[in-house]
């Protein structure tokens, strides 16, 4: 992304006295070209920043550029590192830079801004098979704001049955899977995941969260996630596979699918979830080229049901 590029060399040249375009180049592993194309674009947008010519030339900031980015709020530099991010749309060279670049900010914005680094999480997998976007929930900047600062809140809540409650939480982090938005949070009664369209208000204590030293988000969320996923697919069956098979399998069945080891005749183990025996082996009598279901018998037994429906309907 273009304009997470540009505040990148933006920082890099408040970080240096001067910076040539090879320099900015190598930094964000992309072309001289593109990197001159970059500072020219700073300089038309208003920044100041001019060019030298000439034997020691570069580019500087007006003024001697050795600045330690004081001029950057709080909330701007959290937003600034929430683009380095596991959730950011910008590339993996953007963020490695902007990881780098974080050494340049003062000393009371750093915990901040690599806090909001690490305070969002993206799983792009969406439950169920809704794909309608919805705007951001009403809470979540405030919610955010509160995993960042670390500080414990006040949440409403209302449950998928309408009941509304009130507790103290501590907040731990933020998840986005597909369209709908989850706080990850400690309270009295162990983890917990709410909703945050389903948040009614969020009050500030003030009061410091408890983190444990272990906690990390994406980890936590895995496991939350494939609990959920299990409650809502119970069924497993066991399978072997054929070595190319196994990406036909990933493309049509996606996180549900398990690959194990190979077996003694060349094949790989797998495991697949589904809601039900019938409907998983509709979903598998197109791989069957591929794939043999050795258990649960039940599923073999509507596999052998559909291939003499289509024997009897194609012979």
């Amino acid at each position: 992304m273009r304009t997470d590029r540009l505040v990148a060399v933006l920082l890099l040249l408040q970080r240096r006295e001067r910076v040539t375009a090879a320099e900015v180049a190598r930094e964000l592993e992309v072309s001289e070209r593109t990197a001159r194309r970059d500072l020219d674009a700073l300089a038309m947008a208003g920044v100041p920043v001019y060019s030298v010519q000439g034997r020691g030339g570069g580019w500087r900031l007006v003024g001697g550029a050795r600045t330690d980015l004081s001029g950057l709020t709080a909330g701007e530099a959290r937003a600034l590192f929430l683009v380095a991010g596991p959730a950011s749309a910008a590339t993996p060279t953007v963020k490695a830079a902007l990881r780098k670049l974080v050494h340049a900010l003062p000393e009371p914005f750093r915990v901040q801004a690599e806090a909001a680094a690490s305070s969002l999480v993206l799983d792009p997998q969406h439950w169920g098979t809704s794909r309608i976007e919805h705007r951001p929930p009403r809470f979540l900047d405030e919610l955010q704001d509160a995993v960042i600062r670390g500080v414990q809140v006040r949440l409403g809540y209302v449950d998928g049955k309408g009941a509304g409650t009130e507790r103290t939480v501590h907040p731990l982090g933020i998840v986005a899977k597909g369209p709908s938005w989850y706080l990850l949070a400690g309270t009295e009664a162990g983890r917990r995941t709410f909703r945050i369209d389903r948040v009614s208000c969020v009050e500030p204590t003030g009061d410091p969260v408890e983190r444990p030293e272990d906690f990390d988000l994406a980890g936590s969320w895995r496991e939350i996630a494939d609990q959920v996923d299990r409650r809502r697919m119970p069924l497993e069956i066991q399978a072997v596979c054929t070595p190319h098979g196994i990406g036909l399998l990933r493309m049509a069945l996606g996180p549900r699918l398990e690959v194990g080891g190979p077996t003694a005749d060349g094949r790989i183990e797998v495991a697949v979830r589904g809601y039900d025996e019938y409907t998983l082996a509709g979903e598998l009598s197109g791989l069957v080229e591929w794939l043999e279901v050795t258990g649960p018998p039940g599923v073999r037994d509507h596999l052998a049901s559909i291939g003499n429906a289509l024997v009897e309907r194609y012979s």
